[in-house]
């Protein structure tokens, strides 16, 4: 349960992202709300699923998960650059998520 509530606090971080965006610097309060309502979310989920997961790890993997997001979000919703060097980046990002969630579920070696 844990990581589900881990993946949604990474997809809230990604929503809240997003929706900076939109904000215009927090002059536009119909945006600002379900954005700042979005961080509260995003933070409580990663905080909740912390109690289990180590923050060494649900931490970045939050990051990860909010970094990727919103990279492809950029690329595909506002017409950010596609650049096939992007896609290698955030395969690299990707990468330091699995290797994160596989060796902190080995423990010490």
């Amino acid at each position: 349960m844990a990581w589900l509530l881990l993946v949604l606090a990474g997809l809230m971080e990604v929503a809240w992202a997003i929706g900076l965006k939109y904000t215009d610097g927090f002059r536009r309060i119909t945006v600002t709300i379900p954005t700042l309502l979005a961080i509260l979310l995003s933070m409580y989920l990663l905080a909740v699923a912390a109690r289990t997961i180590p923050i060494g790890t649900a931490y970045p993997i939050w990051t990860g998960i909010g970094a990727v997001g919103t990279a492809l979000m950029g690329m595909y919703v506002l017409g950010e650059s596609r650049d096939p060097l992007r896609f290698v980046c955030i395969g690299l990002i990707v990468a330091g998520i699995a290797g994160l969630k596989f060796f902190g579920e080995r423990g010490d070696l």
